[in-house]
């Protein structure tokens, strides 16, 4: 049976390019790994965020665009993303995050703890101490590779149809059900960060795609031979998968679930080092060869942004 290893990456759309880097960069201490633009939309940015070198399972992605409406997270999305910290490190975060401003609640799912807030543009987030994943040996303003995120823990989906999307999971994508925990469904991959995915039973409203939701969730495939046996089982079992498309850092397909929520398959290679050196990601706009040629006019475009130390760590 195919199976997954877990969470390749996980996009969202903001409205600010700067705002989004200065929290995502500045606060979390995630390394901006690739500046490009949105291929189906090269006036807008598209911004990676992830450990050291990008790994799948640790990225992130935006789509900002300040012009785009405000969204509503509900059914038919992913409506938290979490992420792994190291053991012991919650404390660091709690006091790092209300140092800029960050409102804090905690929660408990599956006897496990949960630090909870919310990025600028009201994105759910949340924090969990794991002892699985490697350390993220990226280190920017305050947080240290002892405490750095290591990449996700899962999400949290909120189906439309909680039962059609529990026999996707299991069934097409291959993950395990684990256990249930009042209103949430475990499922478990085999990879050692993001691979654990909670369907919420009963999400409230429906969602409205704009500005602080998740666009889509990615899944991992191994390599091309791999995402192409991906997208024959999806045609055998009845979905409509787009055709193979070519993203430069990995090729990709999409689908919708029956819950509403937008599947991505995605291969591990080439990575974000294909067109810089590891130690030059994310320093420079990066365009697709079909759109070089437009590269001044694009720069003249798109906001000036930058990383950089936040003065809360100065």
């Amino acid at each position: 049976m195919q199976k997954t290893a877990g969470i390749h990456h996980i996009s969202a759309m903001v409205n600010d390019a700067q705002r989004n880097i200065d929290f995502y960069a500045g606060v979390l201490g995630l390394r901006l790994v690739k500046k490009t633009i949105n291929f189906d939309r090269p006036e807008v940015y598209h911004l990676y965020f992830g450990n050291e070198t990008g790994e799948p399972g640790t990225v992130i992605t935006f789509f900002p665009w300040a012009k785009q409406l405000k969204g509503r997270i509900g059914q038919g999305q992913v409506g938290v993303t979490s992420y792994i910290i190291p053991k012991g490190s919650a404390p660091f975060w709690e006091n790092r995050l209300r140092k800029f401003g960050v409102e804090l609640t905690s929660s408990t799912r599956f006897g496990e703890t949960y630090l909870k807030f919310n990025d600028p543009d009201g994105l759910q987030l949340e924090l969990r101490e794991r002892e699985e994943g490697p350390l993220n040996t990226w280190k920017f303003g305050g947080v240290e590779a002892e405490n750095a995120i290591k990449g996700f823990d899962g999400a949290v989906l909120f189906s439309a149809q909680p039962h059609k999307t529990t026999d996707v999971l299991e069934n097409v994508m291959g993950l395990e059900c684990i256990g249930q925990d009042n209103e949430f469904l475990r499922f478990k991959s085999e990879g050692n960060v993001g691979n654990t995915i909670d369907i919420h039973l009963n999400p409230s409203v429906r969602g409205l795609m704009g500005a602080g939701t998740v666009h889509h969730i990615a899944w991992r495939a191994k390599d091309e031979e791999d995402h192409q046996r991906w997208r024959t089982l999806l045609l055998e079992k009845g979905y409509y998968p787009t055709e193979i498309l070519d993203r430069n850092y990995f090729k990709a397909l999409y689908f919708h679930e029956p819950g509403g929520i937008l599947f991505e398959i995605a291969t591990d290679p080439p990575g974000f080092a294909v067109d810089e050196t590891i130690d030059e990601l994310g320093e420079k706009l990066m365009l697709p060869s079909w759109l070089e040629s437009k590269r001044e006019e694009l720069e003249e475009t798109l906001p000036s942004v930058e990383v950089r130390v936040l003065e809360g760590d100065k």
